[in-house]
């Protein structure tokens, strides 16, 4: 599949490595807070659309800690698969949970950008997978260190992208009802376009839309 195809959600699968408050505190690359946002887009946006999401983290309990509970708690009966390693591929696990999502395009993000989201990107690429890094929901020690190992990811074949050029791809179409209100609900939680659409709520009423309406008489004179 060519990666001038669109991502849909009957096409590609997240997956989300580290995001634990031990990895967090090496991120010097962004506000810290913005990678949290970024990663619940992510993560909200595969809920909503119904697309496969493998969790992953590295020395839960002796080191690393939990993984954010905004994500775990969308996915409160999936199990998470815990490693030892740095490059999530050497874990059998999340090996098998790769494969089982059914979907060779795989959305990958995490922390750190050199390591844990490099190390299996490349091995995904070996592999015969399409890989798609959201570069504003991974983090690094630097920013230098999240730019070049971003440089090497594109150069190995990987495809950058943000957080919500990912969710608009999936939503294409404002009028696409079935999840128009979630895609809503995540700009206002977590995007400075919240405002807007929460003023354009209030002034127009709940039925202002960016799909337009058919009802004639909705809007003053």
């Amino acid at each position: 599949m060519s990666t001038h195809t669109m991502l849909t959600p009957d096409n590609c699968a997240l997956a989300l490595i580290d995001f634990q408050p031990a990895m967090f505190q090496g991120v010097q690359s962004h506000d810290r807070l913005v990678v949290m946002e970024n990663v619940q887009i992510l993560a909200k946006a595969a809920k909503v659309f119904g697309i496969p999401t493998v969790l992953t983290t590295v020395a839960k309990d002796s080191f690393s800690g939990p993984f954010m509970p905004e994500v775990t708690d969308l996915f409160p009966e999936q199990a998470i698969i815990d490693r030892t390693s740095i490059n999530s591929w050497v874990d059998a696990n999340f090996r098998a949970a790769i494969a089982a999502t059914g979907r060779k395009r795989i959305v990958l993000a995490g922390l750190w950008t050199c390591a844990c989201v490099s190390f299996p990107t490349f091995n995904l690429l070996e592999e015969g997978y399409e890989v798609f890094i959201p570069a504003d929901a991974c983090g690094d020690t630097s920013v230098e260190a999240h730019e070049r190992a971003m440089q090497r990811l594109v150069q190995a074949g990987a495809v950058p992208l943000t957080s919500l050029q990912w969710v608009f791809e999936l939503q294409q179409d404002w009028a696409r009802q079935e999840t128009y209100e979630g895609v809503m609900q995540i700009l206002k939680a977590h995007t400075p376009y919240g405002i807007q659409v929460r003023f354009s709520k209030w002034a127009l009423g709940e039925h202002a839309s960016e799909a337009g309406t058919t009802e004639p008489n909705l809007l003053p004179a």
